[in-house]
């Protein structure tokens, strides 16, 4: 069903220094939009100082019917946990590199179509997940693609040229770590080249990790790659790209609702949560927070 009514005092917030569009040329599209659709628009820039603070401050002083993440993943992400356990919706337009949570969403990669959800839209009312107490509405993982997204965070060049560049670089040298697991479900300990706690499906790169998991089934999945020699390779590479991560013999997901991840001799681990780089003591609890999170969606897709 479409909503026209709703929506009508929006929140926009940007990262005023982040992509390559003008910033205020988009907020005069933005505005010009909802203005033309009786919507009233306001806009939020981060500063990069305790911006999730700020931002949950300031929506406790004003009522907004939707706020909307204009940006990347971080954008999207500390919008997401400041309106997570809350009634109001998290609106997406995807301006980042990867843009994955929105792709997983089936949100429209162009920003006219995105600005759509202003005006037609149902709600999907999805998990989020703790990892190490940090918030994670995507994806997050630990071993080969944390390393590569830590190299990338601290490049100056943007773009899937790049991250191909930096993790075949990174690839060469890598040396996979041991891990122990433990869920609500059963124990596993081994090596893994890559280990991902998935609240979703797709990387930004458009890697699909953990294909066919809905986003609102009160459980995530920890997606596994064993360490493989270099001629199986281009096998995963093309599973990963096709959506047949189970058809690996390389490859293994566990399913759960909590997850205790321990690296036997380390008491720190580097992590990336939803895109951004960080180092977590050991052991790391993940555990999930079902159907916490308000999200606009377009009619038309099943919002996975």
């Amino acid at each position: 069903m479409a909503a026209h009514a709703q929506l009508e005092r929006l929140l926009f917030v940007l990262n005023p220094i982040s992509g390559d569009i003008d910033k205020a040329e988009f907020e005069g599209k933005i505005t010009d939009y909802c203005l033309e659709r009786g919507r009233k628009v306001e806009f939020y820039h981060t500063t990069g100082d305790d911006d999730l603070q700020h931002l949950q401050h300031h929506l406790r002083e004003v009522a907004y019917d939707a706020v909307f993440a204009a940006g990347g993943d971080g954008t999207v992400s500390l919008v997401a946990e400041a309106l997570t356990n809350g009634t109001v919706p998290l609106g997406i337009v995807p301006l980042g590199s990867g843009n994955g949570l929105s792709k997983d969403l089936g949100i429209p990669q162009d920003i006219d179509q995105a600005l759509r959800l202003t005006w037609e839209h149902r709600t999907l009312v999805m998990d989020t997940v703790r990892v190490g107490g940090k918030f994670s509405a995507h994806l997050a993982d630990l071993g080969f693609n944390a390393l590569v997204v830590e190299q990338f965070d601290k490049g100056d060049v943007r773009g899937p040229g790049a991250y191909v560049r930096i993790a075949t670089q990174e690839y060469l040298s890598f040396e996979p770590e041991t891990y122990h697991i433990q869920t609500d479900v059963e124990v596993w300990e081994g090596p893994a080249f890559m280990l991902t706690v998935a609240n979703a499906n797709t990387f930004g790169s458009n890697v699909v990790i953990n294909p066919e998991s809905p986003l609102d089934d009160g459980q995530f999945e920890i997606c596994l790659i064993d360490p493989f020699p270099n001629a199986a390779a281009p096998g995963i590479l093309y599973n990963l790209y096709t959506s047949g991560f189970d058809a690996s013999d390389y490859t293994r997901r566990l399913c759960c609702r909590r997850a205790t991840i321990s690296v036997p001799g380390k008491t720190e681990v580097l992590v990336q949560i939803d895109g951004e780089p960080c180092n977590l003591p050991t052991p790391i609890e993940v555990e999930i927070n079902p159907k916490s999170l308000r999200v606009l969606v377009p009619l038309n897709t099943q919002g996975r």
